[in-house]
């Protein structure tokens, strides 16, 4: 487990706080500098608390860091001072261990209370004070840590009032969970998530002059709920992810020092909540400007109102590309769509509720054949005729609405385009060099720039 993350970055100083400076500080410098009391200070990238009898309690299995800014009357000199750190048992006060670390004045001075000097569950006092050119600072003000290795020993349990464990439920509604420690009094709070691994809890950012910005996970309601009191439950109102199917919730308890509890789950079913796709006509035409009415899931409305839509439309010019719709009251909503996939397009629809819940997406497609119609007298598809230098007539026709040229290549010869007429066809005249095989491929093209599909014709010179 990682608790109390530190950025890496504010520890690039560590290299110059083993240095020698190069040149020494003269002896009236060194008179006119006087320690002062180290503030902010902070234990494992948390305040300290100044209470006694509120501790902070930190996991502390490989050492305790505690830091502070030292500092001197000189705001101008930047000479190494000495941090000097001590730490006791508030049962013991005479048991004082004490460490010292070489610091830059004005900067967080980072030192680590050795594990073996701490006893899981113990309540300790420490102070911190500023050593320069052999005189000392008086002691910061005491700050009290216990020390808390142990995690939770009991998972928590999980209940919903209205997705149940293991079957189908209806979708469209928030799921409320009950996430209980069952009394075990060392819980404080809940992390949970739809996937794993569950985020770390406890991290800090560090602020100018290394100041450690601790980060309450309890802020973030997205993956952590404190218990309403130690050992106590927490609810929960959360959207699932989308779609229907199977549904799970993992959850783990937490202490007072963050350290986690093994994890549990709650697996759920989710019904259907895909919305209706229809269009006004059985068979849209390409290129045509169709309308579509969208229609809530079957029982959806009356629980939970549908307020929109979102579209998506797949194999067209515009692939991927997605648009809002607002439903009317009764959660219908129309939208004009102009279909332009050269093989076919999709609608992918999904619908949201007004409590945020998101369907699972309600599909609609169709295909079409934008290839010319090839026909051609002396060399018919996909048989044998004419003969060397004999010349044929190659016809194309349109499948489709609104074709202005068309362009062919044989047997993979540089393209070339002709014309369409007032009947939107054209005609070719082609004169075979050599017997055999041949293969011609036609596409067309719309007035709007659109390059339908090709289509290949097969024939062999006698």
């Amino acid at each position: 487990m990682s608790f109390g993350t530190r950025s890496r970055a504010v520890l690039a100083c560590a290299g110059i706080l083993g240095l020698t400076l190069a040149a020494a500080v003269s002896p009236a410098i060194a008179a006119a500098r006087t320690p002062t009391v180290p503030h902010d200070l902070f234990n494992g990238r948390q305040s300290c608390s100044t209470d006694a009898d509120r501790p902070t309690h930190l996991w502390a299995g490989t050492g305790l860091d505690v830091e502070g800014i030292p500092g001197t009357t000189d705001a101008t000199d930047n000479s190494l001072v000495t941090a000097e750190y001590r730490v006791w048992p508030v049962v013991d006060p005479s048991s004082i261990t004490t460490i010292r670390r070489n610091a830059i004045p004005g900067i967080e001075a980072l030192a680590t209370l050795p594990a073996a000097a701490l006893t899981d569950g113990q309540t300790y006092a420490w102070q911190a004070q500023t050593v320069a050119d052999g005189t000392a600072s008086d002691w910061s003000a005491t700050c009290y840590v216990t020390i808390d290795n142990t995690r939770p020993a009991t998972t928590p349990t999980i209940s919903s009032a209205n997705y149940q464990q293991d079957v189908s439920n209806p979708g469209g509604a928030p799921a409320e969970f009950t996430l209980s420690a069952n009394g075990d009094d060392d819980v404080s709070g809940f992390e949970y998530a739809w996937q794993q691994p569950l985020p770390i809890a406890g991290i800090a950012n560090i602020g100018d002059h290394g100041i450690p910005r601790f980060v309450d996970p309890y802020s973030n309601p997205t993956y952590f709920m404190r218990a309403d009191s130690p050992g106590g439950s927490a609810t929960l109102s959360l959207v699932p992810p989308n779609g229907s199917g199977p549904k799970t919730l993992w959850v783990r308890s937490l202490d007072r020092a963050f350290n986690a509890s093994e994890i549990t789950s709650y697996m759920f079913f989710v019904g259907p909540t895909a919305p209706s796709v229809t269009p006004a006509v059985s068979s849209p035409e390409f290129g045509e400007p169709t309308e579509f009415t969208l229609r809530p899931a079957p029982g959806l409305q009356s629980t939970n109102p549908v307020v929109s839509y979102t579209v998506q439309t797949i194999g067209g010019q515009t692939y991927g590309e997605s648009v809002e719709v607002t439903a009317e009251a009764d959660g219908t909503a129309e939208v004009q769509l102009t279909l332009d996939g050269i093989y076919g397009e999709a609608l992918q629809v999904t619908s949201r509720s007004a409590n945020g819940w998101v369907s699972d997406a309600g599909r609609w497609s169709s295909t079409y054949d934008t290839t010319p119609t090839v026909v051609s007298d002396a060399y018919p598809e996909n048989g044998s005729g004419g003969g060397v230098g004999v010349p044929g007539s190659f016809t194309f026709t349109p499948k489709v609405k609104d074709v202005v040229s068309y362009t062919y290549s044989v047997n993979g010869d540089p393209e070339a385009t002709v014309t369409a007429g007032d009947d939107h066809s054209a005609s070719i005249d082609w004169t075979p060099a050599s017997d055999g095989f041949h293969d011609l491929q036609v596409y067309a093209t719309t007035s709007a720039g659109t390059q339908l599909a090709p289509y290949d014709y097969y024939f062999t010179v006698n």
